[in-house]
């Protein structure tokens, strides 16, 4: 049995998220629902989840020695880990002397807040089907990949970002030096290492959200929702869609790759596992232990949205990823430098039928900057996109 307590109160159920952007503060609330008390961290004040959080608390949460001494003045019953760069060895350090829980576990946080550990750990642990890959630590190493087998084209990643930062396409040795350079900007933390993967000619990709959640006898038991397309530009998602289509041998071979990964990680969550598909052929591409960005079409489509299955699955409760209608998502962006910007057509986009707008309230845009996001339900994914594509387009961001 789960017992939650009250917020602010000596009984309370004290969840830390660490990371506080547009996911971290749906799963805020989400959580509050629940009666919850919520600590928001981010790098820098004033960040989406901070705004609706009970608590916020601003720190460098790579910094082992900041992370150590928040979570042990704050004493959160759960940890969160909402982005890549954190502390994770700090993490595992303090779930193994037992002073905090870490989501899903202190040691999937740090196996997948960067590439080479989830990829080592798909392709070489587990032996599910991923792309050639080779990792590198300089430009004449990246070079000596592609030549050696890699060829063209292929893609290049930091081996932490996020939100497709720093990911660009290979197709001839032109391209090389650029996408080096490119890596080296776009990484959350300065590694000075990328993964170059071969470039596979799939059909589509999909992100499949994985919940590990407690079953009625005790045990974790696995689910999925139904897939959900996406497009990207730059390695960035732009819009969002679900469920997509796929033919019954693939979707079988996607749940079992996600659960062969997930089940490794352990613990109780909700995954975004993303995967390449051509026609009855998946190839696993990555996984993070969160809800992901393109499963915010879930807010028009499931009656328990990708942030409401992660908050109960987190705290022991019972999930249901039953879809309510196919929809879709568009991306918002800031398209503007500048601060505390505002947003000009939110009435006329929603004058769009079956359309919602959810603005994330970051006090700083830049020009590609997510600030926003169109969503639709339809009765087809196909009107639910031109849906969502056209109130995201009636959205006009400006300085103030």
């Amino acid at each position: 049995m789960t017992t939650l307590g009250t917020p602010l109160s000596p009984s309370a159920t004290r969840v830390m998220l660490l990371g506080s952007g547009e996911l971290g503060k749906e799963v805020l609330i989400a959580l509050q629902r629940l009666g919850v008390e919520t600590i928001a961290v981010d790098r820098y004040e004033n960040a989406p989840g901070q705004q609706v959080a009970h608590h916020a608390r601003t720190i460098t949460m790579s910094d082992p020695a900041q992370l150590k001494a928040l979570i042990e003045a704050e004493k959160p019953m759960l940890v969160v880990p909402e982005i890549e760069a954190i502390a994770t060895p700090m993490l595992q350090e303090l779930e193994a002397a037992g002073t905090v829980r870490v989501i899903p576990t202190a040691r999937a946080a740090r196996l997948t807040m960067d590439r080479e550990g989830i990829r080592r750990l798909a392709a070489e642990t587990l032996g599910l089907p991923t792309s050639p890959y080779k990792f590198c630590d300089s430009l004449e190493e990246l070079q000596a990949a592609i030549d050696g087998g890699i060829g063209y084209p292929c893609v290049v990643k930091p081996v932490m970002s996020s939100s497709g930062k720093g990911q660009s396409k290979i197709d001839g040795p032109g391209d090389v030096k650029k996408a080096w350079d490119y890596a080296m900007a776009g990484g959350r933390v300065s590694h000075g290492r990328v993964i170059v993967e071969g470039f596979i000619d799939f059909d589509y990709e999909i992100t499949l959200l994985t919940v590990r959640a407690m079953g009625e006898g005790g045990q974790v038991q696995t689910h999925f929702c139904e897939p959900i397309g996406h497009l990207q530009v730059s390695g960035d998602y732009v819009e969002s869609w679900q469920p997509h289509p796929m033919a019954p041998a693939a979707l079988q071979k996607a749940q079992a790759i996600a659960q062969a990964v997930t089940g490794d990680l352990g613990g109780q969550g909700l995954f975004g596992v993303e995967l390449f598909v051509k026609g009855d052929e998946v190839w696993f591409s990555e996984v993070s232990p969160r809800p992901h960005d393109t499963g915010m079409v879930t807010m028009a489509t499931q009656w328990q949205n990708e942030f409401e299955l992660h908050a109960r699955a987190i705290l022991g409760l019972p999930v249901d990823t039953t879809l309510k209608s196919p929809g879709a998502s568009a991306v918002v962006y800031g398209g503007v430098d500048a601060q505390g910007i505002v947003f000009d057509g939110v009435d006329q986009a929603l004058r769009v039928p079956g359309v919602d707008v959810r603005l994330f309230g970051k006090p700083e845009s830049f020009v590609k900057r997510r600030m926003g996001v169109a969503l639709a339900h339809a009765a087809d994914i196909d009107t639910a996109r031109d849906r969502a594509r056209e109130a995201a387009s009636r959205v006009k961001p400006r300085k103030a």
